[in-house]
């Protein structure tokens, strides 16, 4: 009987044991200092016009937002508008620089000589230029293969051209677009090796007016497609084919709510996960080890828009056959694009 009674006060002082080593762990837990929580990563956004535009800059601020929408309190996004003179560029990008912010993407070509003036200075600190060619060791270039969009665009407007004659508008005779205008033709002579192709460069990629100008002297001279590659200028494309009734397209953004009844199709940039890609290879390193990051097909940073009701059905399979074929490698629209003269 008395061994019993010793067994039974052992396995009471045993539970009494754990139940104060619990209640002590307990107290640590709740009592230790906490860890400050993780500062967000800080991504600036500098834009040549408005995040309104139906074009280049609100397709770069859906992209941060998209990011912004995945990683939450994660990371901090800010952004400024209508930064377009190069004089302006250079104290924007100090600006953000000086208050830390991790990251600082300028959405332009423009803003190229101003990045690699003031990168170096901020040497911790990511800058991105928005194509572009040069580069500094804490800045890489993103971009677009505008030839495989500018490719698809031709191959559509001469599928849907009822007179043979289709036109491709754009602003300044930069890289990035000359590759899509060359796709262009490309891809409409594939359909029709005779088709007339109509080209002209505003010289401002804000110039709606000049464009609005040209695509009605276009039309005129029996275009009845034309797709346009600018900024603000695609504003003007779109004036001029409510008022004529041609067919346009678009870029980068989907245009038709501007003229749902004229516009066929649009190719549409998706920033975002190339923004992550960016963010995350920074964040890891603290350096970049690739220069270049392309949007394309085949990573979904290009995809095209709905179709126009009116677009035949065999029209749509075709385009989404040589959109295949794009991605899968099989038709290298880069490696048919002629060197750009100068």
């Amino acid at each position: 009987m008395g061994w019993r009674c010793l067994r039974i006060e052992k396995k009471t002082l045993l539970v009494i044991l754990l139940i104060i080593l619990v209640a002590i762990a307990a107290i640590y837990v709740l009592t230790r200092p906490k860890a400050p929580p993780a500062a967000p990563f800080r991504i600036a956004l500098i834009l040549p016009g408005r995040i309104d535009d139906v074009s280049w800059n609100q397709a770069a601020y859906e992209g941060i937002m998209w990011l912004k929408d995945k990683y939450g309190e994660a990371i901090d996004i800010t952004y400024t508008e209508e930064v377009y003179e190069v004089a302006k560029i250079e104290p924007a990008l100090r600006d953000y620089a000086e208050k830390g912010y991790d990251m600082i993407i300028g959405h332009g070509f423009q803003f190229m000589e101003p990045i690699v003036t003031v990168a170096p200075e901020y040497p911790h600190t990511a800058f991105l230029l928005g194509t572009g060619y040069k580069t500094v060791e804490n800045s890489i270039v993103y971009d677009v293969r505008l030839e495989e969009g500018g490719y698809l665009m031709g191959v559509l407007a001469a599928l849907m051209s009822k007179t043979g004659k289709v036109g491709v508008i754009g602003g300044c005779d930069v890289v990035e677009i000359y590759r899509g205008h060359e796709g262009f033709k490309l891809g409409a002579k594939s359909i029709n090796p005779d088709i007339e192709i109509y080209e002209h460069y505003t010289g401002d990629w804000r110039d709606a007016e000049g464009a609005k100008e040209a695509a009605i002297s276009m039309f005129e001279m029996g275009v009845d497609v034309i797709w346009h590659s600018g900024d603000g200028l695609g504003l003007g494309v779109v004036e001029a084919a409510k008022e004529k009734g041609f067919w346009f397209m678009g870029v980068p953004v989907d245009q038709s709510s501007l003229c749902p009844e004229k516009c066929l199709s649009c190719v549409v940039y998706s920033w975002g996960p190339l923004f992550e890609q960016i963010m995350n290879d920074w964040r890891e390193d603290g350096k970049f080890d690739k220069k270049f990051y392309w949007a394309s097909f085949a990573n979904g940073g290009i995809t095209l828009s709905p179709f126009n009701p009116a677009v035949p059905k065999d029209v749509r399979d075709t385009i989404e056959q040589v959109k295949q074929q794009i991605i899968s490698g099989q038709l290298n629209i880069t490696a048919m694009i002629p060197p750009k003269a100068g």
